[in-house]
């Protein structure tokens, strides 16, 4: 293995996003994600495989710590930071093909809500795990989602929710989905939801934590 894959994966996993950058301190003045990443292109190495290898393996390493309380969403949004700093090198490489994503996850915030911080964090962490990420937004109607899904066929949806006043959109949000595309699988998030909720509205997924969700969507295409 290129001996600059790991290196990526560091830079992933404790948010070093340029050779500029002041964060973390133990990292300050070493080349980060945005360097290494050119540098492991210009060496040959394929763009896959940096995904794979690279930014995959410190995303996973994020959504771990993540999960078990060990790095806060500040350290998250720096991680995330890095990656997509990494990911717009290889960008002409999914576009051409040469790079295969898993799939496709339509994300957004359900109307009547206009919070993102949870919305981007998981976009970033199925983004940095091979995914294409469609992200509609805040305050998104059931139609805006439905017609995302008939672009995007087979796609995933993720359903995001911070006030409990906006679980109703969450709930009828789902029943349009399943009506409109009766195949679709809808993961549902935020603060307010649980498992409970997600069986009540007929949702097929609920996880606590971005990592949760990566997990549940590889094991669909695995």
């Amino acid at each position: 293995m290129n001996e600059l894959l790991p290196k990526i994966a560091e830079c992933i996993e404790f948010g070093k996003i340029n050779k500029a950058a002041p964060f973390p301190p133990n990292m300050k003045g070493q080349d980060g994600a945005d360097e290494l990443t050119r540098q492991a292109i210009e060496q040959g190495v394929s763009a896959q495989q940096i995904l794979t290898d690279g930014l995959m393996v410190g995303m996973e390493k994020v959504g771990v710590k993540f999960r078990e309380n060990r790095v806060f969403v500040p350290q998250v949004l720096m991680s995330a930071k890095a990656m997509s700093t990494a990911m717009l090198h290889l960008k002409p490489f999914f576009l051409s093909g040469e790079v295969k994503q898993k799939g496709t996850f339509i994300i957004g915030t359900v109307e009547g809500d206009l919070h993102d911080i949870g919305k981007n964090l998981v976009s970033m962490m199925v983004e940095g795990n091979g995914w294409k990420v469609v992200d509609l937004g805040t305050d998104v109607k059931a139609e805006k989602f439905v017609d995302a899904l008939k672009e995007h066929q087979n796609a995933f949806v993720g359903l995001s929710a911070l006030l409990t006043t906006t679980m109703v959109s969450m709930e009828k949000i789902t029943k349009v989905i399943k009506e409109a595309v009766p195949g679709a699988k809808v993961a549902i998030g935020g603060a307010p939801v649980n498992d409970d909720f997600r069986k009540k509205i007929g949702a097929d997924v609920y996880t606590p934590d971005p990592q949760g969700l990566v997990e549940y969507l590889n094991s669909q295409v695995a």
